[in-house]
């Protein structure tokens, strides 16, 4: 089997929700839900500054595996960094170096962009994955994720990218002036 890892398209969409299904059925903070996976790859693939990539059977023209990455801000680097996610290969299809290619590939990505480091979140009960990553020079780092939910869950009647109600204002008061804008 000949694999080549290539940037995903929209064609690609219906392979890479299946390969995140898999993946989110081994995270306990995630579970899958297609219709929110399609839309945030719709996204990925739109946005400037991500990267979404598949390794591709190209016997079968098959995705077998993905990473996505979107470059960042680091105030700690002092330049870009990226942030590395959804990195999954089909279960059949594991050990074979796939992951490493895609990871290597998602690097080379991040580095044409300015990264000057890659950070990922790995469910830390996913044994396999924390060992694979260790032997790729990935070391645990001392931050841990916190994360809070700023909107509540989106109804379909209020659409795929709805904006939570109500009025937002946002009042800065200067400490020159005291007064408030």
């Amino acid at each position: 089997m000949t694999v080549t890892v290539r940037q995903a398209q929209n064609s690609d969409i219906p392979a890479m929700t299946a390969l995140l299904e898999e993946l989110f059925s081994l995270e306990r903070d995630f579970a899958p839900d297609p219709a929110k996976q399609r839309r945030a790859l719709a996204m990925l693939l739109a946005a400037p500054r991500a990267v979404a990539l598949v390794a591709e059977d190209t016997g079968t023209g098959r995705a077998i595996g993905m990473v996505t990455a979107q470059a960042v801000v680091s105030t700690a680097e002092g330049g870009m960094s990226a942030w590395v996610e959804d990195v999954v290969v089909a279960r059949e299809h594991r050990g074979r170096g796939t992951g490493t290619r895609l990871l290597a590939a998602v690097a080379s990505w991040a580095r044409q962009h300015g990264a000057r480091r890659l950070q990922l979140l790995a469910d830390s009960g996913n044994a396999a994955a924390l060992a694979f990553y260790r032997t790729l020079g990935w070391r645990r780092a001392n931050m841990i994720c916190l994360r809070h939910f700023i909107c509540p869950p989106r109804t379909k009647a209020q659409g795929s990218l709805a904006t939570p109600t109500g009025d937002f204002q946002l009042r800065v008061t200067t400490r020159d002036t005291g007064r408030t804008a």
